[in-house]
């Protein structure tokens, strides 16, 4: 089990129950202590069942989630960065938390389209028109005579 619910930045929490921890060997550095004693750590969030999300938050959350998610609902976390389980533990969980909070956080509008003003492709032609003609005056000179 996971311990204790997850406290996230807006003051709400995971409950204890939806949260599910294993410890597996890791890989990386740590020498012999690699191999003996299981340090990295899978943390799994039942998203579907916790009833902590509206619908349209759900859906975010699945998207921003990415390969994390699983098809059954569930958000899986593993953090092998460091060489101790604790820390692992800790990291697994700020990284979900850190998730859940931008999933809960509204999406930001849409961008205004906006148009350039009149002056700007007034400018802007003028220069075009410009560079076009010190083009043309690079041809050879012919005599007409």
């Amino acid at each position: 089990m996971a311990g204790d619910a997850l406290r996230l930045a807006n003051g709400a929490e995971l409950p204890a129950w939806t949260l599910t921890e294993a410890f597996i060997h890791a890989s990386g550095p740590g020498g012999q202590n690699v191999n003996k004693v299981a340090t990295s750590v899978q943390l799994r969030f039942q998203a579907r069942g916790s009833g902590v999300f509206t619908d349209a938050q759900f859906a975010r959350l699945m998207r921003l989630a990415g390969r994390r998610a699983t098809k059954a609902g569930e958000i899986v976390v593993e953090a092998s960065r460091y060489r101790t389980r604790e820390r692992n533990r800790q990291d697994a969980r700020e990284r979900l938390a850190a998730l859940v909070d931008k999933a809960l956080q509204p999406p930001p509008p849409p961008r205004r389209k906006t148009r350039p003003t009149r002056g700007s492709v007034e400018r802007r032609l003028k220069a075009k028109a410009g560079r076009s003609a010190i083009k043309k005056m690079r041809g050879s000179v012919h005599d007409d005579e």
